[in-house]
């Protein structure tokens, strides 16, 4: 079966940084793209960043461009998001999730989400 875990989050400060991980099993990792996506508390779901087979292309929301960084160890199964000058704006559940067609949007595996909370 097709599973994804997120880990990682936690309480940062603003201008902190942290990194999450998302260990993935059940399929073979290095032939789907990969997609972080998050909710921020009473909102809707915003698309955050994805990266292709081999991490050598991302993508990323304008919110968190030049500030988050999607990569990705095939060796390992895992998708990491390091996320640098953390905000108040960036607390939000963050979930990774499976793409389907390339560059598409998500299909429906996704992981249990890990919280990440910016606050002095």
């Amino acid at each position: 079966e097709v599973q994804l875990v997120e880990s990682g989050g936690g309480l940062v400060q603003p201008g902190g940084s942290m990194r999450l991980s998302c260990a993935a099993s059940g399929f073979t990792f290095s032939r789907y793209y990969m997609s972080w996506v998050r909710q921020a508390p009473g909102k809707g779901l915003e698309w955050v960043s994805n990266v292709n087979f081999g991490g050598d292309n991302t993508y990323y929301a304008d919110s968190v461009k030049g500030r988050f960084t999607i990569s990705r160890d095939n060796a390992k199964n895992t998708l990491y998001l390091q996320m640098n000058s953390l905000q108040p704006e960036d607390t939000a559940l963050y979930y990774c999730a499976r793409a389907e067609g390339g560059w598409g949007p998500p299909g429906p595996y996704w992981g249990q989400g890990t919280q990440v909370t910016v606050s002095s």
